[in-house]
């Protein structure tokens, strides 16, 4: 699997403690920044996270920031993406059974440091479930492309 990684100034550091995880996991990663903990504009990275996954060019992303909102909802601006904000283990793992997120997102300054490789873990473990969920996701498709109701 390769995925798109990338975090703020408030997640790099995070960033890079996952790393080591990532390749523990077998996950090949393209790191596209932050590369400091100075001051940066969350929607840049989100955008470039967002766009690979999109255009095909990463199988998911993987996004930290202060909150994991902000990047969230900067990536979800991007169609074909589904970004998620997950905060526990079971938050990452519905998110990919339920929803099909492609995109984590993930708050740095809002959960716990020893919880956070656990919640990855989790995340790239979980597959979309189909089934009954297959036809909400498939709305969310709808909206997405201006056909919902």
């Amino acid at each position: 699997m390769k995925i798109a990684l990338a975090s703020d100034h408030a997640g790099y550091a995070e960033k890079e403690r996952l790393k080591p995880l990532l390749e523990e996991l077998g996950i090949e990663f393209e790191d596209l920044g932050s590369v400091s903990e100075e001051s940066v504009d969350y929607p840049d990275y989100a955008r470039k996270v967002a766009e690979r996954v999109a255009h095909g060019e990463a199988e998911q992303g993987l996004l930290v920031c202060g909150s994991g909102t902000g990047m969230a909802i900067a990536a979800n601006k991007v169609p074909g993406v589904r970004a998620a904000v997950a905060w526990t283990e079971e938050t990452a793992r519905l998110a990919r059974q339920h929803n099909d997120a492609n995109v984590l997102a993930i708050g740095a300054r809002t959960t716990p440091l020893g919880e956070i490789p656990k919640i990855v873990r989790a995340w790239f473990a979980a597959n979309f479930d189909g089934g009954r969920h297959a036809a909400r996701v498939a709305k969310i498709t709808e909206i997405e492309k201006g056909l919902g109701a």
